[in-house]
C-alpha cells in the first residue's frame, strides 16, 4: 500500500509540476510579492522548462516504479 501511494504522490507531483510553470497562478504566485527582485528568475522561461523538466522526471519514475510494482520486476531491472 506504501508503495502505491508514493507513485501516486509521484505522479501528481509531477503533473503539477509540468503544468503549473504556464499558467496564469506561476504569473501571480506569493514568492513575486514577497521578493520581486526574485521575478525575473522566476519568469524566465529557462526556470520554467526546468521546472516542468523535474515534472516529466517524476512523472517518468512513477511509471517505472508502477511497472515494477505491476510486472514484478525490481526497480533497477
Amino acid at each position: 500500500m506504501a508503495a502505491l501511494l508514493s507513485i501516486l504522490s509521484s505522479f501528481l507531483v509531477g503533473v503539477v509540476l509540468v503544468f503549473a510553470p504556464w499558467t496564469p497562478l506561476w504569473d501571480s504566485n506569493w514568492l513575486l510579492q514577497l521578493w520581486p527582485s526574485a521575478r525575473g528568475l522566476l519568469l524566465n522561461p529557462f526556470t520554467r522548462g526546468a521546472v516542468t523538466g523535474i515534472g516529466l522526471v517524476n512523472l517518468v519514475l512513477a511509471a517505472r516504479d508502477l511497472h515494477a510494482r505491476l510486472f514484478g520486476a525490481g526497480p533497477h531491472e
